[in-house]
């Protein structure tokens, strides 16, 4: 998956309108919230076939640690 496959991704399971980018933080998107955290972690599980921790994707900063963590 691309970096731009990504993006796109993470927009559709956050429902945002946001212009997201690899160095967009975290904690600037308004629709990053439990919810958008819990669709990512079943995207990665379902997906991905990638199992993560729940204290991997808080510790996220930004988009590109998103897309690190989901590679």
């Amino acid at each position: 998956m691309t970096a731009e496959e990504f993006i796109k991704k993470l927009v559709e399971l956050m429902d945002t309108d946001a212009d997201l980018n690899l160095s967009t933080r975290l904690a600037d998107v308004e629709d990053w919230d439990s919810l958008s955290m819990v669709s990512f972690f079943s995207f990665c599980d379902s997906k991905l076939g990638r199992r993560l921790a729940p204290e991997q994707i808080k510790s996220a900063q930004t988009v590109e640690d998103l897309f690190n963590l989901a590679k």
